[in-house]
């Protein structure tokens, strides 16, 4: 009698596990497709200098309504900064970032799409009222009683766009091109020092695998270890220096990321550390000529525009548009 109970019970639950394994199957196999897609990791932007960088890669019409509903979807907690996902009344989703990143990261995805690179389409809102909110494991402290969230970095996200995986400074199929170069040194423009690899992703969109840094929020401070580098602090990055040693063939710019002493006796990470230095070091004179000579483009008021769209206060908004015009006019004598 309870042999024939268990039969049917088996046979439900192989019934029910088969969509989950066919979904499984249908996952990987597009995932095995978009692997052989063409790899980008750059593109012309054409004329730079008619660049909208206030509103950046996404333009005036992805721009989120400030005064818009949005509802809470879910809290993401496995990066270090406060994130949460919401969805518009338009059905359009959004992820939230809060704290010290929102701000830079903001202002650091427009200068690399006017560079030409890969970006994800941010937003920053000095406030945005969710509706369903829970009481956040990180970032409460940023949440008003109402649900009005201060501060917000709001990245759009596009079903059709999968995420496929990161990829390696050390390790991809632009090592040694211009492009990928002109990237490192744009790490080192913005001061963007937390270089690790999960930093990095591999969109399927459009036909192509496109090759972006996908994180940048610890840009426009100064870089160093865990205990002296800093983000959005507009006097750090003011004072920091640029270029490190000119040949007349290769080009080092500063990117400080070797530990304190003292997290050498943890090797693995000592090693990965320091190893992210070298992704700003010796790069070909050529093509740092050939970066500086695009971004020499951007005007004044376009380098402005980055950091008013970050909520930076008109004081930060000029210190920073100094200071990037100072980098670029470095780039550009070399």
């Amino acid at each position: 009698m309870q042999r024939t109970r268990i039969i049917p019970l088996i046979l439900l639950m192989l019934n029910l596990s088969a969509p989950v394994t066919a979904q499984k199957h249908a996952k990987q196999e597009e995932k095995e497709k978009a692997t052989n897609l063409p790899a980008v990791i750059w593109r012309d932007p054409g004329d730079i200098s008619t660049l909208n960088l206030f509103y950046g890669a996404g333009g005036k019409e992805h721009a989120p309504d400030p005064n818009g509903k949005y509802t809470f979807l879910k809290e993401d907690l496995k990066q270090s900064s406060p994130k949460f996902d919401v969805e518009d009344g338009q059905r359009v989703r959004w992820r939230i970032k809060l704290g010290r990143e929102a701000k830079p990261e903001t202002a650091a995805t427009r200068l690399l799409w006017a560079a030409g690179y890969f970006v994800d389409e941010d937003y920053y809102l000095a406030e945005v009222k969710v509706t369903g909110l829970p009481k956040l494991h990180r970032g409460q402290r940023f949440v008003s009683s109402d649900g009005t969230v201060r501060g917000a970095r709001l990245e759009r996200r596009f079903k059709e766009v999968k995420k496929l995986g990161t990829w390696s400074w050390f390790d991809n199929p632009f090592t040694g091109a211009r492009e990928l170069n002109g990237l490192r040194i744009m790490m080192a423009l913005l001061n963007n020092w937390d270089l690790h690899e999960i930093n990095n992703s591999i969109y399927a969109v459009d036909g192509e695998r496109r090759y972006l840094v996908s994180d940048m929020g610890v840009a426009f401070g100064k870089t160093g270890n865990d205990l002296v580098a800093s983000s959005g602090v507009l006097r750090d990055y003011a004072n920091s220096k640029f270029i490190e040693k000119v040949t007349p063939n290769h080009v080092d710019f500063v990117m400080n990321t070797r530990p304190f002493f003292l997290q050498a006796f943890n090797v693995s990470y000592y090693r990965r550390h320091a190893q992210m230095e070298k992704i700003t070091k010796d790069i070909p004179l050529a093509d740092a000529k050939w970066l500086g000579q695009r971004l020499a483009q951007l005007s004044e008021e376009q380098i402005r525009d980055c950091f008013r769209a970050a909520g930076y206060t008109s004081e930060e908004v000029e210190g920073y548009t100094k200071a990037v015009q100072k980098r670029i006019a470095e780039l550009s004598a070399l």
